[in-house]
């Protein structure tokens, strides 16, 4: 009952956004503001805020992350396997590989996270996310780097490279981690402003990831869109369990590592391929189509590690 009860409203949500979208209460001109103020602001305050007021030394798991990390690898190195073998599009080919590793933390993880294993499994896996959104970028330049054939790009690769240390996720789980640690005391006025930014994000996230779904790309290349989401939802979530299971952590620890897994695919891949000039409709597709498909499997996900 406890994860239909954190499923649920989390995709209602969602599905008020595109409905809204669709209706003209969310018009695509305010998406593109809004996500920004999502981005810049509310997410990194509610990271910061929540690994600020926990203890980093016992929220951090190194055996979590490097399992997390490692399957993040792996199933890199497997899509990309994958569309060499089955000889996919040079310019799908990126787009494919990016959607079928890179998830949507900060947007959907998080907020699965947060309603399901409260304030404290907030706090782990937003430790855990910054270290996967490093890894994520890191992973998508390289694939940026081989599959671009324009060469006014060299600089553009480079970039990205910076703006990856610039991530403002990225900065606000550094910034919660040396508070923590330093148990550097915050005023009330800013921790009273950080509360409501915080109460912000998620609903504003999961709307504009609503306003984002297009139903009509996800019809193109269907079989193909649905590989990327298998891959993304069910081989790497899969193989982060059974290496979670297999090295003896307990479901409570290794949970935030899971439901991050299981994310679906990030919407930042769609900037990425747009960048890489590759095929931004199929990028849209797979991230419409594996998030639809994700109300399903983190579901699954959950009954099975509980």
């Amino acid at each position: 009952m406890d994860i239909v009860a954190t499923i649920i409203p989390i995709f209602a949500v969602i599905i008020l956004g595109w409905f809204a979208s669709v209706r003209g209460f969310i018009p695509q001109e305010f998406l593109g503001p809004a996500n920004r103020l999502v981005y810049y602001i509310a997410i990194p305050a509610m990271i910061f805020r929540s690994i600020s007021r926990s203890s980093f030394t016992r929220q951090f798991d190194i055996k979590v992350l490097l399992i997390t990390l490692l399957s993040i690898l792996v199933i890199f190195g497997f899509a990309w396997c994958v569309g060499v073998i089955t000889r996919i599009r040079r310019e799908q080919r990126s787009a494919f590989v990016q959607d079928s590793f890179h998830g949507n933390l900060g947007y959907i993880g998080l907020a699965v996270a947060y309603y399901f294993l409260g304030t404290e499994g907030l706090a782990r896996a937003s430790i855990i996310a910054g270290f996967m959104m490093i890894l994520q970028n890191l992973l998508g330049v390289t694939v940026l780097a081989l599959y671009s054939s324009d060469e006014s790009m060299k600089e553009g690769k480079w970039n990205i490279a910076l703006r990856i240390m610039r991530n403002p996720i990225i900065l606000s789980v550094i910034a919660g981690m040396l508070f923590s640690i330093v148990e550097i005391p915050i005023p009330l006025i800013i921790n009273r402003s950080l509360d409501i930014l915080s109460g912000l994000a998620l609903p504003m996230a999961l709307l504009i990831i609503g306003g984002s779904l297009s139903f009509k790309l996800m019809r193109l290349n269907m079989l193909l869109v649905l590989s990327t989401g298998m891959i993304k939802l069910v081989l790497l979530p899969g193989l982060g369990f059974l290496l979670f299971s297999l090295s003896g952590i307990l479901p409570a620890d290794y949970l935030p590592g899971l439901i991050l897994l299981a994310s679906p695919t990030a919407t930042v891949t769609y900037v990425m391929a747009k960048e890489m000039n590759g095929d931004t409709d199929f990028a849209v597709a797979a991230i419409s189509t594996s998030t639809l498909m994700s109300a399903v499997t983190f579901t699954v996900w959950l009954n099975f590690a509980r």
